[in-house]
């Protein structure tokens, strides 16, 4: 496994900054860099500064030479141009035959030269058409004018779930450069934090595939952005003040033309560019016979191409011979109801030149729910070895009966994975198909739940997956829950509705963990209400306990819904006193606690909490304690008792300090910053402006480790009302700038809104 990359030059500089102790003004003085050239590289409008001026401020740190060169490979990489991460967003792989395109592709750069910017051009038609490759190939040319290049997101219109609004949200802001850990969770502050990075961004955004209005206007960057290019098989006319290029079929000159561009790699005469008014009878008679072909294919773009590169990879065949057995396919294939006829000969050609394992493979990849998958996908379903299905996949790929993107994953266009459930459905018996799918099924469940259990606390058993994957590591399986969530996550709906309880609670139980670090998902409040009716359906009171706190922890931290998280911890509660299992009601009140303090119920807070912090200490429960500890601190900071908030903080880092009672190390480090945030904001309300201001700065030193920024915007925001408390207005000025910047990093808008406030109020002083 490849090196991870460096951690971004303004955050580390950041980290580095407040672990010295320094304010922006004391660093600028000690290097001779200016504040406002130190302020610019921590928020990451200035992301590669020269090797100089990274070392005059490693000296005035007084860095240790290994964080040096951390500093300095860090800028290095700022300094490349800043592009997508590998298979983000990327455009798919270009078509060097494009072809009969090209008074569309003039309108859709006329059409998107609007005065003010966010022009949207809508690009619609019929399946089969080329209205992806069209805009795919404009973008190419035209994505040099907008400094952020071109963002390319598929929003899968015809799934039976596709890509909602929120989650292409999150798949374009991390295109953009924002990290996993700073995407809000609330939708209204996602949808805020993405119309200002994407209108800050220059890109040209491809919405590729849509489904209705309702799934593209929160993703149109509006006036000021660049353009916003829209595929759909219809017109989307509730888009207000779209342009609008609907696509049809190719004119027959245009579809021979394209044919012969794509067989020019066979045919000589072809190549050499022989056309109608060529005198070579047999460059004549081939161009006849493309003609036919084109005809037979209805001018489809996606059969055109593929009866091309059928007649590419059959050397022997000539294209005469090629359009008889199209016009025999067009006449036998009367069943079949999906797509048009045209593009249903074009495919059956094609498939039934397949060796039988790669018919196999083909037909049963129409299993696969996902918008597109690895290879060991298809090893699974065929049980053939992982090596043999990806030579496979490369045949499917080669003939364009797959998509492929750069980072290897393959994908069926719409028409095509219609045509191969339909092979399927034709050639495989109902159990055939019934034991591919749940082999499936089986196999991604497992490896989920291998890979989930990675971040639970302690040491956890190595799983044999066949076939394998790596998920051996947070890192990989991280890389792994993330990349293949649509395929997981389906499996784990199959399994709840086949009844399968206990798989859907064990699965479920192994996310509980790796919710904290993905919470912007979208989809837990589904996964913890599928494995609570399973534990439920199982008769089992403590599962259905823990089951139902994670569902309220979904609801108030992850949907912003407090008054139904409220409701299910309190069900929580009462299940775990009924299974007389303490740690789940310690935990139930802890989450009922949380989301009183949130409603601003914070007596009945301050009773939950007590309860939860009671409970967990009684069971000895390391990882519990803290969390009960933290929100009993803030109930009873909200209702003024800060010198009560002060020393239940002081409690909880000592038992954060102390071996024999602290949790795991990226536990204890979360909770000691936010403890000292908690402890910062208690001394501010009693006046101690000096130990407000040196909580505030442990919070940043343990921010190098913990790196969240929410929670570095907290500490922030404490030490800027502690230099205020102690005069120092310039210095507490730079550092709710700062703390604004973590502001907008981490979306949260009570934050942003505090900071904003302050600047004014120190500014205008």
């Amino acid at each position: 496994m490849g090196q991870s990359p460096p951690r971004p030059f303004g955050p580390l500089l950041r980290a580095y900054r407040h672990t010295a102790g320094l304010t922006l003004d004391e660093l600028a003085a000690a290097s001779k860099v200016t504040a406002r050239a130190i302020g610019d590289m921590e928020r990451g409008h200035s992301r590669g500064p020269q090797s100089r001026t990274v070392q005059a401020l490693a000296d005035a740190l007084g860095l240790a030479r290994a964080d040096t060169d951390a500093l300095l490979t860090a800028a290095r990489a700022g300094r490349r141009r800043h592009t997508a991460p590998p298979g983000l967003c990327e455009l798919p792989s270009g078509t060097p035959d494009f072809a009969g395109r090209a008074e569309e592709l003039r309108r859709l750069g006329e059409e998107s030269a609007g005065a003010d910017g966010g022009s949207v051009v809508v690009v619609h038609g019929a399946p089969g058409l080329g209205k992806t490759a069209l805009v795919a190939q404009a973008a190419r040319e035209r994505s040099v004018r907008h400094a952020g290049g071109c963002l390319f997101v598929d929003l899968r219109g015809l799934d039976a779930q596709p890509l909602t609004p929120y989650d292409a949200q999150a798949r374009l802001l991390r295109a953009l450069g924002v990290a996993d850990g700073d995407l809000p969770t609330g939708a209204d502050d996602r949808a805020a934090l993405y119309l200002r990075t994407v209108r800050d961004a220059d890109v040209l955004l491809v919405l590729d595939n849509a489904a209705g209005e309702s799934q593209v206007l929160p993703l149109l960057p509006g006036p000021g952005a660049g353009p916003a290019w829209v595929t759909s098989r219809r017109a989307l006319t509730g888009l207000p003040d779209a342009h609008r290029i609907a696509l049809t079929p190719l004119p027959e000159s245009a579809a021979t033309s394209l044919l012969a561009a794509i067989t020019a790699r066979r045919t000589a005469a072809v190549n050499a560019g022989a056309g109608t008014h060529s005198t070579d009878p047999a460059a004549r008679q081939e161009r006849d016979a493309l003609t036919r072909i084109a005809e037979l294919c209805g001018g489809l773009p996606l059969a055109l191409r593929i009866a091309g590169n059928r007649l590419v990879t059959r050397p022997g065949w000539t294209a005469s011979a090629l359009a008889d057995r199209l016009a025999a396919e067009d006449h036998r294939l009367t069943g079949l109801t999906a797509g048009d006829l045209a593009v249903r000969s074009a495919f059956t050609l094609s498939y039934e030149q397949l060796t039988d394992p790669a018919r196999a493979l083909f037909r049963r990849l129409a299993l696969v729910t996902g918008p597109d998958f690895a290879p060991v996908l298809g090893a699974v379903l065929t049980g053939s070895p992982l090596e043999r299905v990806e030579d496979l996949t490369d045949e499917l790929v080669e003939l364009g009966l797959l998509g492929q993107d750069s980072a290897g994953r393959a994908s069926f266009h719409d028409l095509i994975r219609l045509y191969a459930r339909h092979r399927l459905d034709a050639e495989e018996s109902p159990e055939a198909r019934q034991a591919a799918g749940t082999a499936l099924r089986t196999w991604l469940l497992r490896t989920a739940r291998a890979a989930g259990s990675r971040f639970e606390p302690g040491d956890v058993p190595a799983v044999d997956l066949d076939p394998p994957v790596d998920v051996g590591d947070q890192q990989t399986a991280q890389q792994w829950l993330r990349t293949e969530h649509a395929h997981w996550l389906t499996a784990l709906r199959e399994a709840a509705a086949a009844g399968d309880h206990a798989t859907v609670v064990d699965v479920a139980e192994s996310m509980h963990w790796f919710s904290d670090r993905w919470p912007f998902w979208g989809h837990w409040h589904e996964v913890f209400a599928l494995s609570r009716d399973a534990a439920h359906a199982l008769g089992d009171l403590t599962a259905e306990a823990t089951q139902a706190n994670y569902l309220s922890w979904a609801y108030f931290h992850c949907r912003h819904d407090p008054d139904t998280g409220s409701r299910l911890a309190l069900e929580a509660a009462e299940l775990a006193r009924r299974a007389d299992d303490t740690v789940q009601e310690a935990w139930a009140y802890t989450y009922a606690a949380h989301t009183a303090v949130t409603r601003e119920l914070f007596e009945p807070a301050v009773t939950y909490a007590r309860r939860a912090e009671a409970l967990f200490a009684a069971a000895g429960n390391r990882e519990g304690h803290p969390t009960a500890l933290v929100v009993l601190a803030r109930s009873l900071r909200s209702i003024g008792r800060f010198e009560d908030a002060v020393d239940t903080l002081d409690r909880l880092l000592a038992l954060l300090a102390d071996p024999a009672t602290a949790p795991a190390e990226h536990i204890a480090d979360y909770s000691t910053m936010n403890a000292l945030c908690g402890k910062a904001r208690a001394l501010i309300g009693l006046g101690r402006w000096a130990d407000a201001r040196l909580a505030a700065q442990r919070a940043l030193e343990v921010d190098v480790r913990v790196d969240v920024p929410v929670l570095r915007g907290q500490a922030l925001l404490c030490a800027a009302r502690a230099l205020a408390g102690l005069g120092e207005r310039a210095s507490a000025l730079t550092t709710a700038h700062e703390a604004l910047a973590a502001a907008q990093l981490s979306g949260d808008a009570t934050q942003r809104e505090e900071a904003e406030e302050l600047i004014t109020l120190w500014t205008t002083a």
